[in-house]
């Protein structure tokens, strides 16, 4: 069964503040401050939120906007503060940091809201035409940079804000393929599928505010990538508006047609065109879910409790590994985790229920192997209820005057102990060396049978220069990630923040290729400058 007419989209969540992550402010669980306290007395440089910024003056001119307007009418194409307000850039802490500390804030100098691929097209050549960047906007979640208002060698920029996109265009029941507009939320995707019986089954911490064209265009790698795989996984097809043209990716489950294409846009970031519709393989919403949490003796025993598990092929939905620290952290908040020890480790396991409960022993019985001990449901289920929070409890600390940032990577299993030991030390000598000795904590977030990701969360006191403070540190963890041999990023993007190291990774070759694909796709440069591809304009 298939349909081919677009369905009523839902209303998507409110858009997140202009200087916060979310809508509302994150409450600190019961014992963060005195962890605070405890960790961290009489450091912290508080950090206040500002009341309403001062933007930077809107360079497009009447005659600029008059074009825009033309291609998507004169609703939905607009100079107003209050909309550049909410496309100032991404949610990283240095995104945050800047909204506190920096006035006026740099906005982009105009905001167009398409309503399909026609019309992105049209704005694309109007900005062609006219010398005008173009930045497209999804959820505005990034946390590397990836979606600042840079106008590079150009005069001005606009956000593109593809959220007038969102819409299930299709669903084919029988190939089990969903076709979307790129600007459709986690949540409108999933309530979209739901009304039919279907999921899509990607759930990262941005699921609430991020667009499905957003997940492709940064390779997104969601919660439960486990038991559905990557965004990118999940692709089949995608529409591509470029400034050279337009490009429809993708036909057949599998081809042999030369290389794949869609691998030049996933991850791309905006660089060499605007995803407009992206086609993605779904399934049936689970009948069950089975929960499972087990403490290792340590982190080590819990990796390679994860390897065994993954090589064996066991599929769980979710699995994820806390280190010590990050286990004693989160026993220090309260509630069910006060009397757990050493490393913890959360599952879920979905299908029927026989299906479930069985995914699960296969589970249990490895990890009783590596000297586990079960710890019922109840944590499991705990983190399920908590996943999408802890991306604003950052806005919150910031008042207190404490840095939580995250920054993550992926290695093979042979070297994930040497990999975890040399960001760690470079976080803490490095912030150390900035006057507020942190906190480092890590899990594993996703697992493969040749390796892992690794997701650290920092906690340190602000210090009175709280972005060079940062800075810092990141760097130092970046040159640690590479020297280790570890990947830049796992599931973040480049972005600005992370362009300084990719050529480390990819060589100057791989850097020239990509500067190929930009130069034929956007021979004008006006796609997200700065962004994977260096125009002289990066981020300072």
């Amino acid at each position: 069964m298939s349909s081919s007419t677009p369905l009523a989209v839902p209303e998507p969540a409110g858009r997140s503040e202009w200087d916060a992550w979310g809508d509302e402010p994150a409450h600190l669980p019961p014992g963060a401050r005195a962890i605070v306290t405890a960790l961290l007395p009489g450091k912290a440089h508080p950090v206040p939120r500002r009341a309403r910024p001062t933007l930077t003056a809107s360079r497009l001119g009447n005659d600029d906007l008059a074009a825009l307007r033309g291609v998507v009418g004169a609703d939905h194409a607009t100079r107003d503060d209050d909309v550049r307000m909410l496309h100032l850039g991404g949610k990283s802490t240095l995104d945050l940091l800047a909204r506190r500390l920096d006035d006026p804030q740099r906005a982009p100098d105009a905001v167009a809201f398409p309503a399909d691929h026609e019309q992105v097209a049209g704005i694309l050549d109007v900005c062609v035409g006219r010398g005008i960047a173009v930045v497209p906007f999804g959820g505005g979640t990034s946390v590397v940079g990836g979606v600042d208002p840079e106008s590079g060698a150009h005069r001005s920029v606009i956000a593109l804000d593809l959220s007038r996109t969102a819409a299930l265009q299709s669903l084919d029941e029988t190939s089990l393929l969903a076709t979307f507009g790129a600007g459709t939320t986690g949540p409108q995707a999933e309530e979209l599928l739901g009304a039919r019986g279907y999921t899509l089954g990607h759930f990262p911490q941005s699921f609430r505010y991020a667009s499905l064209g957003g997940f492709a265009a940064t390779r997104s790698s969601g919660q439960a990538s486990r038991g559905y795989g990557r965004f990118d996984d999940l692709v089949h097809a995608l529409r591509v508006a470029t400034p050279a043209g337009e490009l429809r990716l993708g036909r057949a489950p599998a081809s042999a047609a030369g290389p794949d294409l869609r691998e030049l846009f996933l991850g791309s970031e905006g660089a060499f065109g605007v995803l407009t519709e992206v086609t993605v393989r779904v399934r049936p919403v689970a009948a069950a879910t089975a929960y499972g949490a087990w403490t290792f003796p340590d982190f080590a025993s819990g990796a390679a409790a994860l390897r065994e598990a993954t090589q064996r092929g066991i599929r769980p939905t979710v699995l994820r590994l806390s280190d010590e620290s990050e286990t004693r952290v989160n026993r220090a908040m309260g509630g069910h985790l006060t009397r757990l020890r050493g490393a913890l480790a959360v599952a879920t396991c979905e299908g029927t229920a026989d299906e479930a409960d069985a995914n699960l022993a296969a589970l249990d019985a490895v990890f009783r192997g590596h000297a586990a001990k079960a710890r019922g449901e109840d944590p499991a289920r705990s983190w399920e209820r908590g996943r999408f929070a802890s991306p604003a409890l950052r806005d919150t600390l910031l008042d207190i005057g404490v840095l939580a940032e995250t920054l993550e990577t992926a290695t093979t299993w042979a070297q994930l102990p040497a990999l975890k030991r040399a960001v760690t030390d470079a976080l803490v000598d490095t912030l150390a060396g900035e006057g507020s000795k942190p906190i480092v904590m890590c899990h594993i977030s996703h697992v493969y049978p040749a390796g892992a990701s690794l997701y650290f969360t920092v906690v340190a006191a602000l210090t009175t220069d709280p972005v060079t403070q940062w800075r810092r540190g990141k760097d130092a963890a970046s040159r640690a990630i590479a020297a280790a041999g570890g990947t830049i990023t796992h599931h973040h993007a480049v972005g600005r923040d992370h362009l300084p190291y990719l050529e480390e990774e990819v060589g100057g070759l791989g850097m020239a290729m990509l500067r190929a694909v930009k130069n034929a796709l956007d021979p004008t440069g006006i796609m997200n400058p700065g962004v994977l591809v260096p125009t002289g304009e990066d981020r300072p």
